[in-house]
């Protein structure tokens, strides 16, 4: 370890790449699964300070040479430093064509912390295509630079499960495989879950942005490190994944820049999510971590958002229940958990009871929720209580008035169990001037509005 970041301090890059990675084991090497989560961690460093061709960035090598040194204290084994000259173009090509697929393996983790310049350009269908800036380049070369394509194949060539581009630049233009949302991989068995390929990006800023820095220091990688020390743990059981260093950064860099820097967090392939920092496996169980209300109320708050993710993507409902139990125990006065807890027991993993209690404790705690009152009516319905049903719905109306799928809901329940035809029809018309389709509420009105015949 003390040699291989001695000499890639001392040397230029094609040197140190001879010198350093020759010595690692190549990709092929690692068979079977490792003890731990990994086997190998690598971290490239890029950090361009002095441009041949572009304006100098103050403070880049500085940032770049503190993020290597957080990168071997939370325990990376391979920490590579590529800086100014030595980032020319042809040596970060042969970095991410040819030694580091060849070097890094199949069960490892790879995170590339990238600060310089970028720039964003359209390709041949006209979309943004955001590329790097080499240290021998001009800004709007993009021939001479890295683009997002040229990353994103980079990225599926690795054989590494896990990788995660950190880009402290502004610019987008890649095209990512589905909205990131935040990962739940690992809360149960995070050995497991790095089977689950994950290539993943956080930019320090949106297109046409400038990354912020006060002195010579950048805003983003006081966040950033912040933010690995441990404040983007969101739900404090000691985990940090990249979709939780996204998200904490997402919300706290446009806060400190008064809007001006929106950073970017995005899936570029696979389902995972890199873990960055590993605690204690038990901690994902007993959700271990939040004490004070605030911490418990974000920790609720994480707990619902992955639940909503797991029943958005229509898998691992077992564990969107444990999400919600969890959630409501951490703020037992978290009115929309109850409610998706509510429709989660009367659809997806059906029990009537706890469905009930459930949706009376939305109505409860979240009553300007109109969801709370439907998903109750619903459920009133589906245990042939009917008077409560119409109640719950009509409540829902209140709540808001132009709810579609409510009125179609009375409307059968009027026809089906109060036998009200005309109370049936009223809520059908209503449903259908709300832009509702439903080939039954069409009929009904359609019959009701034709004359009888003498």
């Amino acid at each position: 370890m003390f040699t291989r970041n001695l000499c890639a301090r001392s040397l230029g890059l094609g040197l140190l790449l001879l010198a350093c990675l020759s010595g690692s084991s190549p990709a092929s090497a690692q068979l079977g699964k490792p003890e731990g989560l990994y086997y190998r961690s690598w971290a490239v460093v890029v950090g361009i300070e002095h441009y041949l061709l572009a304006p100098s960035i103050p403070g880049a090598l500085a940032d770049a040479k503190t993020m290597a040194q957080a990168f071997r204290q939370m325990g990376f084994d391979e920490v590579v430093e590529v800086y100014d000259k030595d980032a020319s173009f042809r040596h970060l090509q042969q970095l991410f064509s040819d030694m580091l697929p060849r070097k890094v393996g199949r069960m490892d983790r790879l995170v590339l912390f990238y600060v310089g310049h970028s720039g964003v350009t359209q390709d041949a269908d006209g979309k943004d295509l955001g590329y790097l800036v080499p240290s021998d380049a001009q800004v709007n070369n993009v021939a001479k630079s890295i683009t997002f394509d040229q990353l994103k194949d980079f990225t599926r060539r690795l054989a590494a499960k896990h990788t995660l581009l950190i880009l402290d630049t502004a610019v987008r233009g890649w095209e990512a495989t589905a909205p990131q949302q935040l990962s739940l991989e690992g809360r149960l068995s995070p050995e497991n879950d790095t089977e689950r390929r994950a290539m993943q990006v956080i930019t320090a800023g949106d297109k046409g942005e400038v990354s912020k820095r006060v002195g010579d220091a950048s805003v983003f990688v006081k966040a950033l490190l912040a933010g690995l020390q441990g404040a983007a743990d969101l739900n404090k059981n000691g985990w940090l994944m990249a979709s939780e260093l996204g998200a904490y950064l997402e919300k706290e860099i446009p806060g400190v820049t008064q809007g001006q820097q929106h950073p970017i967090s995005a899936r570029l392939d696979g389902d995972g999510d890199i873990v960055l920092i590993e605690g204690r496996k038990a901690a994902f169980v007993l959700g271990a971590g939040p004490q004070t209300p605030a911490e418990r109320q974000q920790a609720a708050r994480a707990h619902y958002d992955q639940a909503f993710a797991l029943l958005q993507e229509g898998k691992h409902v077992d564990e969107a229940l444990e999400r919600l139990n969890r959630s409501i125990e951490l703020n037992p006065e978290f009115g929309d958990a109850y409610v998706l807890k509510s429709y989660l027991r009367l659809e997806v993993l059906p029990n009537l009871d706890e469905a009930l209690t459930a949706g009376q404790l939305a109505v409860q705690h979240a009553p300007t929720n109109p969801d709370s009152y439907y998903t109750l009516g619903l459920i009133y319905e589906k245990r042939s209580r009917f008077p409560e049903a119409e109640q719950a719905f009509l409540q829902a109306l209140k709540v808001s008035a132009g709810y579609q799928d409510v009125y179609f809901s009375l409307g059968l329940l009027y026809a089906d169990r109060l036998k009200d035809q005309a109370k049936s029809v009223e809520a059908f018309r209503r449903y259908l001037e709300l832009g509702g389709t439903d080939s039954r509420a069409r009929a009904a009105v359609s019959q009701a509005d034709t004359p009888s015949k003498p």
